[in-house]
């Protein structure tokens, strides 16, 4: 395996080769603490496939026209985009793209409605967030979160992708074994590379941070328990041989399966911080989110919730937590 990497002012890009595929990675820096949008352009026999597609920002158009120049390609020579879920940071650049040249762009099923920005599924959405919000006791916050989400969905056809999606409904694509590892969100999926034990791995795995498990409605409406299905994804990979990860944010990681275990491992001392939050007396969502994230609460509201949310339910499936629900708010006690 053969490893080139080149940088610029805009981005960095590092080429693996083996046994006749080469992985062309663009990782556009940001100051955030995702560290850098990545995403992949993959060759073979002469074709281009691109796997995610960064943010919609001048930066990473630019970054990835300047990677197909330096490498001799054009626009002629992709094939498809593949994404790995449907989160704005992995598809930002599918309209530019497919402007250029119309080519298929496959999705995991899960992710359409989402990307089409599907009025009835986000006004469900919306009323979702607005009794989850009542239920864990957040009050005036909770009613604060659900304004700004019914703002923006006034803007939703803004950020709509226009492009023809193709929902990915076979084992293998572009030579790639599609694996779901919903957590994160609940469309996502990595793809294998068998052979050479690459996977791009979406934001399944990052070397840097944990994946954040944001929980999310299903088609009707009901809670997806999201910190128990990160945990049963991150099982899943630790199963299959893999020496590579694309990530999709930061630094390329190998031989990553201690790296697996050490974000299982925070996944249950988090939980377990959370629980002993819970024998000592706060006992609703709320009430943990202020205690836990004094600081965070006001400033980012829905992650700490769907952080709280998510252990709780987490811990309730390990029959840590029971519940009961009182004056219409869910109250937890250890068990």
């Amino acid at each position: 395996m053969n490893r080139v990497c080149a940088k610029d002012v805009y981005i960095m890009t590092e080429e693996i080769q083996d046994n006749g595929r080469t992985v062309h990675s663009i990782k556009v820096p940001t100051s955030s603490d995702l560290a850098s949008f990545n995403f992949y352009l993959v060759e073979e026999e002469g074709q281009l496939s691109l796997i995610d597609a960064g943010i919609n920002s001048g930066k990473c158009w630019e970054a990835f026209t300047h990677l197909l120049n330096c490498k001799g390609f054009s626009f002629e020579d992709l094939e498809r985009i593949i994404i790995t879920h449907n989160h704005e940071d992995h598809v930002g650049l599918v309209d530019r793209i497919v402007a250029k040249r119309n080519i298929p762009v496959y999705v995991p099923d899960k992710s359409i409605h989402r990307l089409k920005r599907d009025k009835d599924f986000f006004r469900m959405r919306i009323e979702f967030f607005a009794r989850l919000y009542k239920e864990m006791g957040c009050g005036e916050a909770g009613e604060k979160q659900i304004r700004k989400l019914e703002d923006a969905f006034e803007n939703h056809d803004k950020k709509r992708i226009q492009a023809d999606l193709t929902p990915i409904d076979h084992e293998t694509i572009a030579g790639l074994e599609l694996i779901p590892t919903p957590g994160h969100s609940p469309d996502h999926l990595v793809f294998l590379d068998r052979e050479r034990e690459w996977l791009f791995g979406g934001d399944l795995l990052i070397d840097h941070i944990s994946s954040n498990a944001l929980v999310e409605p299903d088609r009707e409406g009901v809670r997806i328990k999201t910190v128990l299905e990160l945990e049963k994804s991150l099982k899943k990979l630790r199963s299959y041989n893999v020496q590579v990860v694309f990530p999709g944010h930061g630094e390329l990681i190998e031989n990553p399966k201690d790296l697996i275990e050490v974000r299982l491992d925070g996944i249950k001392r988090k939980a377990d911080k959370v629980l002993d939050h819970v024998k000592n007396g706060v006992e609703t969502a709320s009430e943990l989110a202020q205690t836990m994230y004094r600081g965070k609460y006001e400033s980012q509201f829905s992650l700490v919730m769907s952080e709280i949310i998510g252990h709780l339910d987490y811990l309730e499936g390990h029959e840590k937590v029971t519940k009961e629900i009182r004056d219409g708010v869910w109250w937890y006690r250890a068990i």
